[in-house]
C-alpha cells in the first residue's frame, strides 16, 4: 500500500451521501477520493483504472451483498484494504464480513471524523472497527458463564437471556430445533425448574450470588 496519499474508492448507493463524502475528503490531506460508485459492478468496471488503496463499501447494494463482493476485489488486488459500512451492527454480520477478509466494519451514520479515524486505523494498524461494535464484542467476552453447564448450554442460556426463540437459537448455533430443546431440558433439569421464566429468574439469582 502506498503510504503517501492513499486513493479511496467509495461504493454506496445512497446518493444523498455522495456530496457528504466529497466534502469529507476535501478536508483530508492523506486521502484522496478516487470515485464514488453505486454498485459493485460499477466499481469493478473501473477498478483497474482507479487502482484504489482502500475500498469503503456499503454492505447492502443494488447488485448484491458488499460482503460477497470482497472476494471479487481480492481477485483484482489481494492487498487492497476493505472497510464495510452498514446500519446493522449484528455480530453475525460483522463476523461474516471479517471471515470474508474485510479489514474493517463501520456502522452508520458516519461523519468526517469517524471516517477519518477509520481510514487512519487501516493505514496504521491494518484494521478498524466502530466503537459500538467493539463494545458489543467486549460485552460478549465478559458475559457470565456457569460452571454447572456445558459450553453449548452456556451458549443457549446466553441467547435465552436475550429473548431469542428456540428456532432463532438453532439457526444461530447451526443445529436443529430438537437439539436446542434437548439442551434446554438439561438446563431446566440442572436448575430444577419447569419453564423459561423460572430458568431466567434462577439464572439471575446465580449471577448475583
Amino acid at each position: 500500500m502506498n503510504f503517501n496519499t492513499l486513493k479511496i474508492m467509495v461504493v454506496d448507493d445512497n446518493r444523498s451521501m455522495h456530496r457528504a463524502y466529497e466534502n469529507y475528503f476535501e478536508m483530508y490531506l492523506e486521502y484522496t477520493l478516487a470515485g464514488i460508485y453505486e454498485s459493485t459492478q460499477d466499481a469493478l468496471a473501473v477498478y483497474d483504472l482507479v487502482q484504489p488503496d482502500i475500498i469503503f463499501s456499503e454492505v447492502e447494494l443494488p447488485d448484491g451483498s458488499g460482503i460477497e463482493a470482497i472476494k471479487r476485489y481480492r481477485l483484482k488486488d489481494p492487498k487492497v484494504k476493505i472497510i464495510m459500512l452498514s446500519t446493522q451492527n449484528d455480530f453475525d454480520l460483522v463476523k461474516k464480513a471479517f471471515k470474508n477478509t474485510a479489514n474493517g466494519y463501520l456502522t452508520k451514520p458516519v461523519n468526517e471524523r469517524t471516517l477519518y479515524n477509520a481510514l487512519d486505523g487501516i493505514k496504521s494498524e491494518g484494521a478498524t472497527l466502530s466503537n459500538d461494535i467493539a463494545k458489543k464484542i467486549i460485552t460478549m467476552f465478559q458475559r457470565k458463564t456457569y460452571d454447572r453447564f456445558s459450553e453449548r448450554e452456556n451458549q443457549v442460556i446466553d441467547y435465552l437471556s436475550q429473548g431469542a426463540t428456540y428456532k432463532t437459537i438453532a439457526e444461530k448455533l447451526f443445529v436443529t430445533a430438537s437439539a436446542i430443546n434437548f439442551h434446554i431440558q438439561n438446563i431446566y433439569l440442572k436448575l430444577d425448574v419447569n419453564s423459561k421464566s423460572e430458568a431466567l429468574r434462577k439464572l439471575r439469582e446465580l449471577e448475583y450470588s
